[in-house]
């Protein structure tokens, strides 16, 4: 036991399992997230060079510019490794402080998204509760200063648990039942029976997951009660359709991120997880750019400058 606790020195390894028990499905499966890892990485890298490409960027244009580089380098920390584990055989091997870089970019991208969320729901109360304020309060000043308080908060947040995490002892087997470091599989080779190793986990949901989500709450409470004002019915569903983008990526966020992360270690299922996980890493960053450019005009409108999108 005391040579398995000691087993946090830097030099030690972790196999991550990936995708193993699905041994005849493993050419399907790579074929499958190479396909979509590149249409990811091609419709968020279309977002950002219109967006950058655009002489006059209105907020929400810029939010979705930063929220289309969170969605890269969020892909580009988790995918690569995935498909590797469905090369090798018995899973990929990733050093200690890999793991420990890995998800501590993991947790800091999905917490800037969060907070980022959080600035573009504000954006939209301001432009439907105070639309003549709106070009006088979301100024590009405002807009950068929010930018980077989202990073810096989060990597921040992220910084404490990630050395919380692996400050732990690990006296069980260094095999990750996943395909990347994951949070809840890490922490489930933790050598203790007591719940006080989820507490900075704990802490971390509650100012990347719960904060955030209530503020978002409260803006489109405001929202919803300036709209019960609004007696014609073509202003209330234009300014709901300015809405939709927005809530359909935070229920698709906060959907899987609340699943896998608000929950106690002792109903931690592998198999479970890393299907949710495939979802919250892969199916979700596919989605935001199709739900962006279908239903936002401003992007639209870039993406046609640029040649990206029909003229129809």
């Amino acid at each position: 036991m005391e040579r398995d606790n000691e087993s946090t020195d830097a030099t030690m390894e972790f196999l991550l399992l990936g995708f193993s028990e699905l041994f005849c499905l493993r050419v399907f499966l790579f074929l499958i997230f190479l396909i979509v890892h590149l249409v990811t990485l091609a419709g968020n890298v279309m977002i950002f060079v219109a967006v950058v490409m655009e002489p006059s960027r209105p907020p929400m244009l810029f939010f979705l510019c930063q929220l289309s580089v969170i969605e890269l380098c969020y892909t580009l920390v988790i995918v690569p490794k995935a498909l590797l584990s469905l090369i090798v055989v018995d899973g990929s091997t990733i050093s200690f402080i890999g793991c420990a870089a890995q998800m501590h970019f993991f947790v800091a991208l999905g917490g800037a998204e969060c907070f980022l969320l959080v600035a573009m729901s504000y954006d939209r109360y301001v432009a439907i509760c105070q639309p003549l304020h709106y070009i006088a309060v979301m100024n590009e000043g405002l807009c950068f200063r929010l930018a980077v308080a989202c990073c810096l908060g989060s990597f921040a947040v992220a910084l404490g648990l990630t050395v919380a995490v692996f400050r732990l002892p690990f006296c069980q087997s260094h095999r990750i039942n996943h395909f990347f470091c994951d949070v809840p599989a890490v922490l489930h080779l933790a050598c203790t029976q007591s719940y006080t190793p989820e507490l900075p986990l704990l802490a971390a949901c509650v100012l990347l997951l719960l904060l955030p989500f209530l503020l978002i709450l409260t803006s489109y409470v405001c929202i919803a009660a300036a709209l019960l004002h609004v007696t014609s019915s073509l202003g209330r569903s234009k300014a709901f359709s300015t809405c939709f983008s927005h809530l359909a990526i935070t229920l698709l966020h906060y959907g899987c991120a609340t699943f896998m992360y608000i929950r106690p270690k002792s109903s931690y299922s592998p198999a479970q997880d890393k299907m949710v996980s495939l979802v919250y890493t892969n199916v979700t960053p596919l989605l935001y750019p199709l739900i962006y450019s279908l239903r936002n005009k401003e992007i639209r409108g870039a993406l046609r400058k640029i040649g990206f999108y029909p003229a129809f």
